[in-house]
């Protein structure tokens, strides 16, 4: 395996590799195996086997464990799965998916959270309900997303809503799309999916997103322990089932990648902790908050006053955030960061009295929290069975499928190395 990063390590030597065919010939050519003349690399596939990336957004990696989701259940166990996934920081939906795709932390990939201010973008701001901030590649051009780097490849891409997926992000779109709306029913987008790979053959997509929101929704809702979620995994994994049945009744081989963006933390209404007690709120700004918040205050003393102090909470000018949460640098990122332990939330007091229904679960929170696990299971002709694999980031499962897809992966922050014991 550790002859595809020397592959690439010896880029200037290309034009003396170009008979490399597989990960074991470099292997053995630059291990001076003596029996190296004897083998023949085999033939590429007539037919490329699809990668299908899913994503069940807020699916905590225990509810793997529930007794719930068979379908999922025998995927992990017939392949790898993760004991979690570390999101990273915010642990929120947009950053995360677009980690997962670009393999960037959203310090690097521009999407720093689910809502941030750039003058540059429509309105001066991103927020994930606005069609004109969503739809700009302005928005996601610090980045470039895997089906970018495959339709440059050659290789048809198709998205059944991912983050992204509706802008042209550096002037590229993936060959089929549907614009995101939650009101389609989870088999409704399965059977999008089967209808891409029904494709004739110059038109069928090698890599294909698919993407589920209901088990988050009711985590929000109803609390990760309620029996709204569990009903919602249910509908999730019977989806699942629908598709690996419409893969079998094609005759059809497929790498599955099923993620999760992060985990889901029980948030009860009596942990509120509210800013505008924290100082005069004519005198700061709220750009985000909930399980992290961003302020921006209009003078020093201000700011000072938001940064004492207080139980619950830990706040930071933006320079001083801890490294481990690899957070700062991003010019969208607001001059002060509050991250409220898990279980709490930062809000104020008019907020609180706008909410129809208190949030009973909540994400964003320190991605090495177990709550906000992710969920991670591979399963394909590339993968081998019965692997469970210790934590690690989510940014190294875009290595995964630039491996898969057999392209170049652009620099970043993941690690590909760290999947290796599941890959064959």
């Amino acid at each position: 395996m550790q002859a595809w990063v020397r592959c690439a390590l010896f880029g200037a030597l290309a034009v003396l590799l170009t008979s490399c065919g597989t990960a074991d010939d470099l292997y053995h050519r630059f291990n001076g195996d003596e029996h190296q003349e004897a083998r023949t690399p085999l033939p590429p596939p007539a037919t490329p086997i699809p990668v299908i990336l899913i994503s069940i957004d807020g699916f905590r990696a225990d509810y793997l464990d529930r007794g719930v989701t068979p379908n999922l259940k025998a995927l992990a166990d017939g392949g790898a799965r993760a004991e979690r996934m570390l999101p990273a920081f915010p642990s929120l939906t947009f950053p995360n998916h677009y980690a997962l795709v670009t393999g960037k932390v959203p310090d690097h990939n521009g999407l720093v959270n689910n809502t941030f201010e750039d003058p540059a973008l429509p309105q001066g701001s991103f927020r994930i309900a606005s069609k004109a901030a969503v739809t700009d590649e302005r928005s996601w051009d610090e980045a470039v997303p895997i089906w970018v780097s495959a339709e440059r490849a050659g290789i048809r891409t198709a998205t059944e809503f991912w983050p992204g997926s509706e802008a042209p992000i550096h002037g590229v779109r993936p060959s089929h799309y549907t614009a995101f709306d939650q009101s389609v029913p989870s088999d409704a987008r399965v059977d999008q999916v089967l209808t891409w790979l029904d494709l004739p053959g110059d038109q069928k997509p090698g890599f294909l997103s698919l993407y589920f929101d209901i088990v988050d929704t009711a985590g929000h809702h109803f609390g990760p322990n309620s029996p709204e979620v569990d009903q919602a995994l249910k509908t999730v994994d019977a989806a699942i089932g629908r598709l690996m049945a419409g893969l079998k009744a094609r005759g059809l081989e497929a790498n599955l990648i099923i993620v999760s963006d992060h985990g889901m933390a029980q948030t009860p209404p009596s942990q509120h902790l509210f800013m505008d007690d924290w100082a005069d709120p004519s005198q700061f700004r709220i750009v985000t908050a909930g399980a992290v918040a961003g302020l921006v205050p209009n003078s020093e003393p201000i700011e000072a006053k938001l940064l004492a102090h207080r139980p619950h909470v830990a706040c930071y000018a933006k320079a001083n955030i801890p490294r481990h949460f690899q957070y700062g640098s991003n010019p969208r990122i607001p001059p002060v960061v509050c991250i409220a332990d898990v279980g709490w939330l930062l809000t104020t007091h008019a907020r609180d009295a706008s909410e129809h229904a208190p949030l009973l679960g909540e994400h964003g929170y320190d991605p090495e929290d177990p709550a906000m696990g992710a969920l991670f299971i591979a399963n394909g002709p590339r993968f081998f069975a019965h692997v469970v694999l210790k934590p690690f980031p989510n940014t190294d499962v875009y290595g995964l499928l630039a491996r898969l897809l057999d392209i170049q992966p652009l620099p970043g922050d993941g690690h590909v190395e760290d999947l290796y014991p599941a890959l064959k």
